[in-house]
């Protein structure tokens, strides 16, 4: 339960301004149909973190306890970094609507935008120290939702009311004593 919960809130706090976040936006600002680009968020996410959590899994079968304790440490450090760097959309991620539909666009572009995005590394992270990966994804994928479908239903109004720097700091301080409770080896961390 520790890891659902946990995967749920960090990931809703990292997504938060997010380029996928500002993805679901842009969505929602030119299709006005929020069913299909959250189908389409849902089924994205479940893919992406699935392999996401699958990899983390793996890579706790492969690595001795204490290299995953290092390699955990500097990843949470290093998410905590990147939390705190705002994200841009990328045009090219939505111009793929034309041709898919809304919910093909969402699910395609949500995919592809999701790879090597930091909520999709956090995941690989949290399915490596959490023992049960199921659990992570379930969690991140919430965190995604929790984030992501306020922002399809409200747009940018609610956008400019989030005091976006603030929930990055604090997305980055969780990252952060996590890599450091990892690297001093605090707690049952792995």
């Amino acid at each position: 339960m520790e890891a659902l919960i946990f995967s749920t809130g960090v990931v809703a706090l990292a997504e938060i301004g997010d380029k996928t976040q500002l993805l679901a936006f842009i969505l929602a600002a030119r299709f006005k149909k929020p069913l299909p680009i959250i189908a389409g968020i849902f089924c994205a996410t479940v893919v992406n973190h699935g392999l996401a959590g699958a990899l983390g899994a793996w890579i706790t079968s492969m690595v001795t306890p204490d290299t995953l304790r290092w390699v955990l440490g500097l990843s949470f450090l290093g998410m905590a970094v990147w939390t705190l760097i705002p994200d841009k959309i990328e045009e090219e991620e939505t111009k793929i609507a034309g041709q898919l539909g809304v919910f093909g666009a969402t699910l395609v572009t949500f995919f592809l935008a999701e790879m090597g995005d930091k909520t999709q590394i956090a995941t690989v992270a949290l399915a490596a120290k959490f023992s049960d990966p199921i659990w992570v994804v379930v969690g991140t994928t919430l965190g995604m939702l929790v984030a992501d479908i306020p922002a399809v239903f409200v747009g940018d109004r609610f956008a400019a009311k989030i005091p976006l720097k603030l929930v990055h700091g604090i997305a980055a301080a969780m990252f952060a004593v996590m890599g450091v409770l990892a690297l001093l080896n605090v707690g049952n961390l792995l």
